[in-house]
């Protein structure tokens, strides 16, 4: 048994990234010398594999990967672990384990974003105040969504981190640096300050995380404020690398290598 598969994050996933997350699948799959499919054809795999790199989302295939686990099959990320990165299991848990996140009351407006993925603009949406909250909650049950968190907005510098668990590799990056954005959200905190803080603390925050989900493939962002404290507000599986592709790539293929020996 040693085949080895790279499932691709099918494009509604992706939003405004299909690109990046094709170039971070590749990456690995070429290291690997393994073949990448697409979420549709995974639902064909068997427990014939032996390792399983997932960037895939859908319920149909998470639930698939859940029985090729039970047979034996190693996956990675774990398909139980990418069910828990729905934003409302994230709160919770970060909240039960002191892990830093913004408050749900705050004086600069919201944020109010859709539990599960996010697949277009409408399901991450900036609210000045209460009055647009509640209006924006309407448009969101409208559209079917009816499973939502809200965040107070949080002054200072976005940070985004990416982090392979168990290798050493995290890397950070300050996304209005370079203009690398899905949606533009990142605007509304500014240009960066690039204000002073503990990354090594960011680390520890975001590894604990990642055991806690059990997703060690991870990336997020976080509100570094002007006194050095921060939040995190968002936490997700297998992002796009899009800073760090081949470092990230050689991190993957190292836990793979860590998890099969």
């Amino acid at each position: 048994m040693t085949q080895k598969v790279v499932i691709a994050r099918d494009e509604r996933f992706s939003p405004n990234s299909v690109e990046r997350d094709r170039a971070i699948a590749k990456a690995v799959a070429w290291r690997l010398q393994a073949p990448v499919v697409n979420e549709n054809e995974a639902l064909g795999l068997t427990s014939e594999c032996a390792l399983v790199l997932t960037m895939g989302r859908s319920k149909p295939l998470l639930s698939h990967l859940k029985r090729l686990e039970d047979s034996g099959v190693v996956v990675l990320n774990p398909a139980s672990g990418i069910e828990r990165c729905r934003r409302s299991t994230l709160m919770s848990m970060m909240a039960e384990n002191g892990i830093p996140q913004p408050s749900t009351e705050g004086a600069d407006g919201y944020w109010l974003k859709s539990d599960g993925d996010a697949q277009n603009s409408n399901d991450v949406v900036f609210c000045a105040d209460a009055v647009q909250l509640h209006e924006a909650i309407c448009d969101m049950e409208r559209r079917g969504v009816t499973q939502y968190v809200v965040q107070a907005h949080v002054d200072g510098d976005l940070v985004k981190f990416y982090g392979v668990d168990g290798t050493g590799f995290f890397h950070t990056c300050y996304p209005t640096d370079d203009g690398i954005s899905k949606f533009g959200d990142e605007r509304r905190n500014g240009p960066a300050h690039h204000y002073d803080y503990s990354r090594d603390l960011l680390q520890e925050c975001a590894e604990k995380i990642s055991k806690l989900t059990r997703v060690p493939i991870y990336g997020g962002d976080a509100i570094v404020r002007a006194d050095g404290s921060f939040v995190i507000i968002d936490f997700n599986d297998w992002p796009s690398f899009s800073r760090c592709c081949n470092e990230a790539a050689d991190a993957i293929v190292k836990l793979t290598e860590q998890i099969l020996r």
